[in-house]
């Protein structure tokens, strides 16, 4: 029996090593090359010492030179297909630039972000040029749009902001990040939804699992980093207005429009997902946000684990705050409002430093925004100190069509708390 079963062992591995040898993986060509190199090496080093004629000894000379060539081509082809077996690189990038890319970047900082929406997102596209060590921890309290559509039809947590941020920190080609966020026109069944949605969908039903279904999807999108969801539970987030009413419903709460006094979770005590737990418990330094306040950072600190893992962690702590108030969510809230929001739902040692924009919006665009109710958060400094929190001001969005922040401003000056430690 013991026989048996070290000969299947012995197969296994002989079996594992032949398989490089298949048809279409494009290394045999290079295995071969660099053989014959040792060949000729060989050949050429046993004649080097012989008494031949002078002509015959600089001729084994060239054999051991050629030898050394197609050793040193064959292993270098052998690596790059090596390489590009494993990760979606372009073609035109040069094999030294990848591994020392790669390289630098595993030696980055361990950063953690918890949030959602489209502002974590942009924040992950700036931080994964400094470094691949990041978690982003995403809140699964969205129910509208086609995650909402998907969650009632599938039973499923909402895929949405996980793929953003899946799509984010992706080092896969651009046409394959460009599919993930295809959404489908108003012609088509499928309408509203985006491929990427449907893609984690799929992987969920067949895994049978959603956090494998990241972690899959997280392998086709070559990732720097890694996307968590806060919890599995499939919690529905509320609202209780100033007035004594509450809104059921991530997406029902800026339509309200009636100023909320607190959020809260359904079910009220959601177990964190211990892989959060564990990239907080590991991180150098922790973000939170940018993002809607309420419907896309507080509902991960509504997670006592989650809270109470950040309070206890001895890496810096960062807040940055929008730019801009949200309609029917922050109408009327400066910094300090917003500062002080987040620590009523969460603690006062949250954070440690708070990033707030200093650049100026042009009145075009702010005409806009008035538009729609939205206006610059104002930057009270002198008020945010005296709460005990640093504040960072810098020029730190981008106003083109919309205002929105700068990622790699923004990765820069995170990056920077880091590197004065």
């Amino acid at each position: 029996m013991k026989k048996n079963f070290k000969f299947q062992e012995i197969y296994s591995h002989l079996n594992g090593i032949f398989k490089w040898l298949y048809p279409g993986i494009g290394i045999k060509r290079w295995i071969g090359l660099a053989s014959f190199g040792v060949l000729l090496i060989a050949y050429g080093s046993s004649r080097l010492h012989s008494e031949d004629f002078w002509v015959i000894q600089i001729l084994d000379g060239l054999v051991v030179f050629s030898g050394l060539v197609l050793l040193i081509l064959g292993v270098k082809h052998m690596v790059r297909s090596f390489v590009m077996a494993i990760s979606p690189v372009s073609k035109d990038t040069g094999l030294v630039d990848i591994l020392v890319q790669r390289k630098h970047l595993s030696r980055g900082s361990r950063i953690a972000v918890v949030g959602g929406g489209t502002g974590l997102s942009v924040l992950l596209t700036g931080l994964k040029e400094y470094t691949s060590n990041i978690s982003a921890i995403v809140t699964v309290a969205d129910d509208g749009g086609s995650s909402g559509r998907l969650r009632q039809q599938f039973d499923i947590l909402p895929p949405g902001d996980i793929r953003n941020c899946l799509v984010a920190l992706a080092d896969a080609p651009v046409l394959l990040r460009d599919l993930f966020q295809f959404r489908f026109d108003k012609s088509s069944e499928l309408s509203g939804h985006s491929f990427g949605n449907l893609f984690i969908t799929a992987m969920t039903r067949v895994t049978g699992d959603f956090e494998k279904a990241i972690k899959e999807t997280s392998r086709v999108l070559a990732l720097r980093g890694e996307v968590i969801p806060s919890t599995l539970t499939n919690v529905v987030l509320e609202a209780l207005h100033k007035d004594g009413t509450v809104t059921v419903g991530e997406e029902k709460i800026p339509k309200a429009h009636k100023p909320i006094d607190r959020v809260m979770l359904k079910p009220q005590h959601p177990q964190a997902t211990p892989e959060a737990i564990r990239a907080i418990e590991e991180a150098q330094l922790i973000v939170l946000g940018p993002g809607s306040l309420y419907t896309s950072i507080i509902p991960n600190l509504l997670i006592k684990e989650i809270t109470e893992a950040i309070v206890a962690s001895s890496a810096l702590k960062v807040y940055i705050c929008n730019v801009m108030t949200q309609p029917g969510e922050t109408d009327n809230l400066s910094v300090s409002g917003h500062i002080k929001t987040l620590i009523n739902h969460s603690h006062p040692r949250i954070f440690d430093y708070c990033i707030v924009n200093t650049g100026e919006i042009s009145q075009e665009i702010l005409k806009k925004y008035a538009q729609d109710g939205s206006f610059p958060v104002t930057n009270d400094a002198k008020r945010i100190e005296g709460m005990g929190y640093r504040v960072i001001g810098e020029d730190i969005i981008l106003t083109e069509d919309v205002v929105r922040h700068d990622p790699l401003k923004l990765a820069k000056i995170i990056v920077g708390f880091i590197e004065e430690i």
